[in-house]
Parts: C-alpha cells; structure tokens; sequence
C-alpha cells in the first residue's frame, strides 16, 4: 500500500531514534533524506540499506510530481531530515500538502526535534507558547520584531551559530535588557550547554567564547505585571 511515512531523526544522540522509526526504515522502498551524505552515517549506524534521493530545498518543487507519481504506484517512501522532525524548519510541507490533496496516505511518527527539550529546559511556561524557527534574515525581520514586542507567551528561535550574537542583541534592543532567555546548544549531544539568565547576561556569556553547535533559543514573554501577580498569589 502506497504511503508517505515521516519519521523523524536523532537531533544528537543516535541513540534518540525509536524502534518504530528503525522498523519503518528497513520495510520503505526510498528514503527521501535532506543531504544523503548525513543520513548515510546514521543509516550505516543501523545497518539500513535502502536507496536513498536527496530532498531538500533547492529541488522539492522539481521533483514533487515525480514523487506523488512513485506513490501512486504503490511505493512506501519515508521523509527523513538531517536532524529532528521534517517540516519543522525543514523541507517536508510541501509534499505533504500535496500527497493529501492526491488522496495519498501519510503517516507521521512522534520523535526527536529540538525546540521541545529547549523549552521544558528554560523554565519558562511551557502551556501556551509561540515556535517561530528561524527569523526572516532581511525583508520582514523588524515586521517580526514589532510582534513579538507584546507576545506574553513563551516564544522560541531557531539560530545559526555565526548569527546568535546578532539575534541577543536585537532581544536586548527590542524586548529590553531584563528579558530572560535560555539558549540551548548541541542538545543530546556531549558537549550539551543550557545558559539561562537575563539577555544582557547570556550575550557576555556567549561574548567570551566560540560558538559552535545547533542553537535554540526560548525567550519569555512579555509580563508587564509579573511581580505583582506573584504577589497576589501569595
């Protein structure tokens, strides 16, 4: 039966993909990974071998029809990304989107992406909160600024690591110097770091050191009545 399957993949540690995943990988008949050079170490990892077709960006358009037509034929295809879960800030959207409106079935399995261990590990509430991924780098950026000026929820950034000192200071300039963040890097990874604390303080931090590794960082939301709601309750 023909099927697009999306199973998500280790964020860092290997040992983070589920068995469900593995079974599912050993049974498709194409594996559709972001770069092929990346998914083969962790396919090697668990002696998979299957074929694989690079699916990224650059050529998701080129080869939807393609694709959709292999499923109609009665292919099991699975959507892998680098790391974590395909269509959270990477490709993956799009061939959903168009299997469904084929009549194709897609099955999504629960699994690793990195915005979620982020925020349970700021502190910061985690009810109600926005995933923004990463931040338009020009037209739209101050647009974006502008709204999340007055979010009160929890909000969460995707970043490079070249561009991390960038965005605190753009935190700083917008949302004021007394807005505690959380940057998460290289999460399930050995050199893992979590440095929560207000924006000017996790700048200096990240001032005095290279940086390296995936990066997400969790701000707080807006709360101009914070304290004296911690006071009512008490």
């Amino acid at each position: 039966m023909s099927k697009l399957v999306i199973v998500p993949t280790p964020i860092g540690n290997l040992e983070d993909i589920t068995l469900r995943a593995i079974r599912i990988l050993k049974e498709c008949d194409l594996i559709l990974a972001e770069d092929t050079r990346t998914s083969s170490h962790l396919l090697k990892h668990l002696e998979i071998h299957k074929p694989l077709k690079s699916y990224h960006q650059h050529n998701e358009h080129k080869i939807l029809e393609e694709l959709i037509t292999d499923l109609q034929q009665g292919k099991k295809i699975v959507l892998i990304s680098d790391a974590g879960t395909p269509a959270i800030s990477d490709p993956g959207f799009l061939l959903v989107r168009e299997c469904l409106r084929n009549g194709i079935e897609v099955e999504t399995l629960p699994g690793a992406t990195a915005f979620v261990p982020a925020l349970v590990n700021s502190g910061f509430p985690c009810n109600e909160f926005v995933f923004m991924g990463f931040l338009p780098q020009k037209k739209g950026r101050f647009t974006k600024w502008q709204q999340l000026k007055d979010e009160e929820r929890t909000f969460i950034l995707y970043e490079s690591p070249y561009r991390l000192i960038k965005l605190l200071e753009e935190i700083k300039d917008n949302l004021g110097e007394q807005r505690r963040v959380s940057v998460s890097r290289e999460l399930s990874k050995m050199f893992e770091e979590n440095k929560r604390g207000t924006v000017v303080e996790v700048l200096e931090h990240f001032k005095k050191k290279t940086i390296k590794g995936e990066i997400v960082v969790v701000v707080e939301g807006k709360s101009e009545n914070k304290h004296e709601d911690v006071e009512e309750e008490a």
